[in-house]
């Protein structure tokens, strides 16, 4: 009679292979996520990164990763779509935490929805409303509301024109700098950041230089801006800046 001895096999190997192959696939599949999106937003920028895109005609024209409650200027600039229920708050809008226009909204008590959903401001495109806060509810001076229109409606193009009014009510205020947001991711429009930033860029420029052309031909006087910041959230921050070079860029050739 023989005695057949049965060994457990040792599953441990196959069990760490396993683990490991588990491991890999899914490192690869978060990174080809990140290789894929819209934007090619696989790094983000900390908090208050500054960067100088470049210099034309005297206007510096920076970038900032920060929020416009938080930023120190003697003009912020955002832009707000029409109104519709809830578009800050739900998604498709970035969540609270990530939304430089709800941290502005709260800062501010409520009161730009409320302006909004009053039609006291409605949004209608390049409609402007300008707010005086009193001092350290924002970091910034003034506040000025550019509108979007309809967001079913909206083009990158529009920003060309968004960056235009931008520059001549910043020249009409007599400031010399302000900072931009646009507030599209915040709104939940996937838009394509390096277009965005590039138009609301160039009609940056051309505002500029139609401002230099009127001060030259004695037609404006009062001081002129040298400095704009573009702000833009962390994960859009390199991106923005691409598109903002190249804007500048092609105004030098």
């Amino acid at each position: 009679m023989s005695n057949n001895i049965h060994q457990k096999p040792n599953l441990r190997p196959i069990l760490f292979s396993m683990l490991v192959m588990f491991i890999l696939l899914n490192l690869n599949i978060t990174v080809s996520a990140q290789q894929t999106t819209k934007d090619g937003t696989t790094k983000s920028a900390p908090e208050g990164t500054a960067k100088l895109w470049g210099i034309i005609d005297g206007l510096s024209i920076e970038g900032l990763v920060e929020g416009p409650s938080n930023t120190i200027t003697p003009l912020q600039i955002v832009c707000v779509f029409e109104y519709t229920d809830g578009d800050i708050f739900n998604p498709p809008a970035l969540p609270a935490a990530l939304n430089g226009m709800v941290h502005l909204d709260q800062a501010l008590n409520g009161q730009i929805t409320v302006l909004r959903k009053s039609r006291k401001f409605e949004g209608h495109s390049l409609e402007t409303l300008l707010i005086v806060p009193q001092k350290g509810v924002i970091k910034a001076q003034q506040l000025l509301l550019i509108g979007l229109g309809d967001r079913s409606k909206f083009t990158p193009d529009l920003m060309i024109s968004i960056g235009n009014v931008a520059f001549r009510e910043a020249a009409r205020l007599g400031v010399k700098s302000f900072a931009i947001a646009s507030d599209l991711k915040d709104a939940g429009i996937d838009s394509p950041t390096a277009l965005v930033s590039g138009n609301m860029t160039k009609g940056i420029i051309d505002a500029q230089r139609t401002q230099l052309y009127l001060k030259d031909k004695k037609l404006s006087s009062g001081s002129s801006v040298v400095k704009v910041t573009l702000l833009a959230g962390p994960s859009f921050f390199m991106t923005a800046g691409a598109g903002i070079q190249e804007a500048i860029t092609s105004f030098k050739n």
